[in-house]
């Protein structure tokens, strides 16, 4: 049995936890193990999280199973567009997934966005990442690439974007 609320400050080690074991056998292979690391240490810390959290730069659902924390999304609106939403992280612990708990999460935040009375949802994928055909399954098309530089390394993504 799951549920999903907005997440809280409180939750903010769960989502820590959730990230670190989802980050390193996803990303690892194809970015290997110095500038998985460094994008852990830079974009999941405790402060920036609390601090997202906090100040609603971006909404984190929490995804709990049997009451356990094991995925999350956070979205907001996008800072370029008010009108177009982007969906920031989506991570599922890898012992859940298959279980659409993905694919749940999505078509949560999609409602936020609907009830936000906005109909557009964007998100980044890293180009070799396998999570690309998910996003397709989801209705999501790549609407262009971006290589986005992150201290040494950089991201080498596709923006997907799916109308609501």
């Amino acid at each position: 049995m799951y549920l999903i609320r907005e997440a809280t400050t409180a939750d903010v080690e769960a989502i820590l936890q959730i990230a670190e074991q989802t980050w390193w056998p996803t990303y690892e292979p194809l970015l290997g193990k110095e500038q998985v690391a460094f994008m852990l240490g830079e974009l999941y810390t405790a402060d920036k999280i609390t601090k997202q959290v906090k100040e609603k730069q971006q909404t984190f659902l929490l995804l709990t199973e049997d009451g356990q924390p094991v995925a999350f999304a956070a979205y907001s609106p996008r800072e370029e567009d008010e009108n177009i939403y982007k969906l920031h992280k989506l991570y599922c612990l890898p012992k859940t997934q298959g279980k659409g708990y993905g694919k749940i999460l999505i078509n949560a935040v999609a409602d936020k966005v609907m009830e936000a009375g906005k109909n557009t949802l964007d998100l980044n994928v890293n180009r070799y990442n396998n999570a690309k055909s998910f996003y397709e399954k989801m209705g999501f098309t790549v609407i262009y690439e971006e290589d986005i530089p992150i201290g040494p390394y950089w991201m080498n993504d596709y923006v997907m974007r799916k109308e609501l």
